[in-house]
């Protein structure tokens, strides 16, 4: 069996589980990269992070497993069961969903991370993480869940919060062809009961499990429930035969498997090297322009000028998606935090200001620092004209304050 954790938690969040699970079968858990002091290797995709954890398996002589994860773990599972049916037995998603939250919300956390560090995200932990009642109860608890977010690497945090981002498996939720057990929290307000449904109605034959006074981290909050739940689950499952209707892959013979319990493992090793991309053709460059252009201006500006589009203007849309997001910004030769400082000092130069709002919170979600805008703002007041940058100031002031302000 092997367990995931969710972010910015550590494989200790599985621990009150591990005596009971162990004894039925042998168990592998797994940190996230930078959590928990495993090297800070971020991961760009929820399917890189299922690639490296199927390398780590392959050397372990694991072809065939049972899987439960618990967030951006249980993320892992569904997509393992989805590109490698072959390889998972059975299935536990644990305050999971098929897209969590919206992609701004996520892109805007790392943000966050990345102007005030972890500490805000620290704060706040425990309230998203644990019912009001037992965090109140369980202040040794509550300190343990600051202080695994506190020790966290927050490169690695924030790439987990933009492959989170892109993650939206809902239309392939029935392609899910293992038995899958969903499981929640009654009061999570994170990935509550109602993404829980979302899974279950999508997933052919899976079944729902209400944990009563649990929050986010129900096995950390109800463990003895968690744990029974998960017995059941996987004892039943593992009766069901399912290998024979899955289509087995090709797979390199891997040494065979140690027939002593696994112990956690620090970091899920890289996945082996693939092929670069193929550039994309004149018929795809629309599509990839859209995705790029979600990715760098945020779904909520992308659907604002859409839905203000009309048959005069679509056209020109559809230019400036193709042209300058399917062509230009999705070419390789400059990485995106560049192209938003030639952007904003291209925006300065030419007096667009109109679109310098828009662009300064693309140039956060690219990775630049409030204080690395303000020293492009600053040189372009040398080459461009102080009116030009003191009106530029003005308008990046106030995004830098929206975008960057940790909840209360």
């Amino acid at each position: 069996m092997v367990i995931g954790p969710s972010l910015g938690t550590t494989w200790h969040m599985w621990d009150r589980q591990i005596p009971e699970l162990s004894q039925h079968w042998r168990v592998f858990r797994y940190d996230l990269p930078g959590h928990g002091g495993a090297p800070a290797h971020a991961a760009a995709s929820v399917a890189e992070l299922g690639d490296r954890l199927l390398t780590t398996l392959d050397g372990l002589g694991v072809q065939r497993f049972g899987y439960a994860g618990c967030s951006i773990g249980g993320a892992v599972g569904a997509d393992l069961a989805l590109r490698h049916p072959h390889r998972v037995a059975s299935l536990a998603l644990v305050a999971s969903s098929p897209r969590f939250g919206t992609a701004d919300e996520f892109r805007q956390r790392g943000v966050i991370v990345r102007t005030n560090g972890l500490e805000p995200m620290a704060r706040t932990a425990p309230e998203r993480w644990f019912t009001p009642g037992f965090a109140a109860a369980q202040p040794a608890i509550v300190e343990w869940a600051v202080q695994m977010v506190r020790t966290t690497d927050p490169g690695c945090y924030i790439a987990a919060c933009e492959a989170l981002a892109a993650f939206d498996i809902r239309a392939a939720l029935g392609r899910i062809g293992v038995p899958t057990l969903v499981l929640v929290g009654a009061e999570d307000q994170v990935t509550g009961p109602a993404e829980a449904r979302t899974l279950v109605a999508g997933i052919p034959d899976a079944r729902l499990a209400l944990v009563p006074g649990a929050s986010h981290l129900a096995p950390v909050e109800q463990p003895a429930a968690v744990s029974d739940l998960l017995l059941m689950h996987f004892s039943t499952a593992w009766q069901q035969d399912t290998s024979a209707a899955i289509p087995v892959l090709p797979h390199v013979t891997a040494p065979a498997a140690p027939s002593a319990p696994f112990v956690p493992v620090a970091e899920i090793a890289p996945a082996a090297a693939t092929p670069d991309a193929v550039a994309p053709t004149p018929d795809d460059r629309y599509e990839q322009g859209t995705k790029v252009r979600r990715e760098v201006l945020g779904d909520a500006h992308v659907d604002a000028v859409n839905d203000t589009a009309d048959v005069f203007t679509e056209d020109f849309q559809e230019l400036v998606t193709r042209y300058a997001w399917g062509e230009v910004w999705s070419r390789d030769g400059l990485d995106r935090r560049t192209r938003s400082v030639i952007t904003l000092t291209a925006l300065v130069t030419s007096g667009h200001l109109e679109g310098l709002a828009a662009h300064t919170r693309a140039a956060l979600r690219n990775g630049l620092t409030p204080a690395e805008i303000k020293e492009v703002l600053l040189q372009t007041a040398v080459y461009c004209g102080i009116p030009a940058a003191g009106a530029a100031f003005a308008v990046a002031q106030k995004v830098i304050q929206e975008e960057t302000t940790p909840p209360a």
